[in-house]
């Protein structure tokens, strides 16, 4: 079976990718799977760009299909920040200082992106594809849930409920991730039946 790289360390991505890619015909990987270490810039200001950087690296490194993604919430009360600077925006605890930051804000509007990108080797290069996932929302008051990670707790619904507090298959299906997940797949499984 072919193996698909989920090009990030990041456990609580990792175990959301195996969700959201079991349906494939592949043999889903991450990088201390296979032995490769790999730290990769994210400078860019944009998604898309740190996204294709990563898969970029990852596919050139390991010689296999890889997919990697960049993602973050922006929220109207910061100016629609901190946007593609959302991983490192709170050291460590970021919906905490979300919430701090917005405040008593009175539009609490979000949304939560994701560009993924999928890459596979070549010669010289590897050829590289994008695609979006986004919800809307808006900042709850407090913290809520006790699943997902990162501003799952904080990141309100339509329905009113965050998207910690759904159940991980239903929130597979509405979350970012899984829409950018959504996007690529007709192109993952032409990638796959190629190998």
């Amino acid at each position: 079976m072919t193996r698909l790289l989920v090009a990030t360390t990041n456990a609580g991505k990792q175990r959301e990718f195996r969700r959201l890619l079991a349906h494939l015909p592949a043999e889903i990987v991450t990088p201390d799977e296979i032995g490769l270490a790999l730290e990769v810039p994210e400078p860019h200001e944009t998604y898309e760009a740190n996204a294709i950087a990563k898969a970029d690296a990852y596919a050139r490194a390991s010689g296999l299909l890889s997919l990697a993604d960049d993602s973050g919430i922006e929220v109207a009360a910061l100016g629609w920040g901190p946007g593609v600077r959302s991983a490192r925006w709170g050291q460590g605890r970021n919906a905490d200082r979300l919430l701090e930051a917005v405040g008593d804000a009175v539009d609490r509007r979000a949304r939560m992106v994701c560009v993924l990108a999928v890459a596979w080797p070549g010669t010289p290069d590897p050829g590289i594809e994008a695609f979006t996932g986004v919800v809307d929302g808006s900042i709850a008051r407090d913290l809520r849930g006790s699943g997902g990670f990162g501003y799952d707790p904080i990141f309100l619904l339509p329905s009113g409920v965050t998207t910690a507090e759904l159940p991980e298959a239903q929130k597979d299906r509405i979350s970012h991730r899984g829409r950018a997940v959504e996007a690529a797949t007709p192109r993952l499984l032409e990638l796959l039946a190629e190998r």
